[in-house]
């Protein structure tokens, strides 16, 4: 894949989670990407000492349309969610939510926690499926070497590893640690594109290094993704792939549809606490309001055409 043009898409800090906000780096959604594969939405934070920042504390908000996916570094957040989940995120677990026509979940750090570190990712829904049932899955994917790289698939396929969990169209997620100054050739989908999320180290996707925090996106038509750690440490990178998604979505707070109408109903709903969410048990304090909707009309977005 040497010869292969790489996207770098550097990242932005948001404030996250109301009045209580930490801040996160996102690389996407941007306007030159908005989705790699169905993955549409990734945000990476930390490390973070949590006595400094206040950790997390996400209260009660809700999801449409989407699967959100939290994977860790280091740290803890407990999850409860309106479908009576109660889960913890721990570091190389995955904690899968669908929230299908709509679900409302909570995320704070737990008492323990000193470090926060790690990514929250979200998978847009196919139009066939954006409502269905609300569902959550947990997943401990083995550490597995291949070459110099010990990797983690949570989703999808790699390295003749194979995630249990299904989706909804076909996807990859995985966790590299590269040993210092290795050299390896990913056998990959040549019918995915890919994103490779770096953080830590410098890594070199084909012929372009990427900095933490930076996202290399990679088209499709590639069979091998050559990574090289550029450091003199430990390097570790999120890998992101799946089969271009060729819908065009809205995607505003919380929420993906297909049109501002969708996107108006779900806003409402929301303010008069719908069943169409549920409720969240066990989080001492009030949901998170939406906020108010721009003047303008929100307009469908996919990615820019495939040559």
């Amino acid at each position: 894949m040497d010869d292969t043009e790489v996207q770098v898409l550097g990242a932005r800090d948001v404030p996250l989670g109301g009045p209580r906000a930490m801040t996160v780096r996102r690389t996407l959604p941007q306007r030159s990407r908005t989705l790699i594969g169905a993955w549409c939405f990734a945000d990476h934070y930390g490390p973070d000492e949590v006595a400094e920042s206040g950790g997390m504390d996400v209260a009660p908000h809700p999801h449409t349309g989407l699967q959100t996916v939290s994977w860790l570094f280091s740290g803890e957040i407990e999850h409860r969610d309106s479908l009576g989940s109660h889960a913890f995120v721990r570091p190389g677990e995955l904690n899968l939510m669908t929230s299908g026509h709509g679900i409302s979940h909570t995320e704070v750090s737990t008492p323990g926690t000193t470090v926060l570190h790690g990514v929250q990712l979200w998978v847009a829904l196919p139009g066939a499926h954006r409502h269905a049932d609300r569902d959550f899955q947990h997943h401990a994917p083995k550490p597995v070497q291949f070459e110099e790289a010990e990797l983690r698939v949570f989703l999808g396929s790699l390295a003749g590893e194979t995630s249990p969990v299904p989706t909804f169209t076909p996807l990859l997620g995985a966790e590299l640690l590269l040993a210092p100054g290795a050299t390896v050739a990913l056998p990959v989908d040549p019918a995915f594109e890919h994103g490779l999320l770096v953080d830590e180290g410098t890594v070199r996707l084909g012929g372009t290094s990427l900095r933490p925090a930076e996202l290399g996106y990679v088209p499709t038509g590639n069979d091998t993704l050559t990574l090289t750690n550029e450091s003199d440490h430990r390097a570790r990178a999120v890998l992101l792939g799946g089969t271009p998604f060729d819908e065009e979505i809205v995607m505003w707070w919380n929420f993906i549809g297909r049109s501002h109408a969708d996107i108006v109903e779900a806003r409402e709903e929301w303010e008069r606490a719908s069943e169409r969410f549920g409720h969240v048990d066990g989080y001492p304090g009030a949901r998170l309001p939406a906020p108010a909707l721009p003047n303008a009309a929100l307009t469908p977005r996919g990615n820019p055409p495939r040559a």
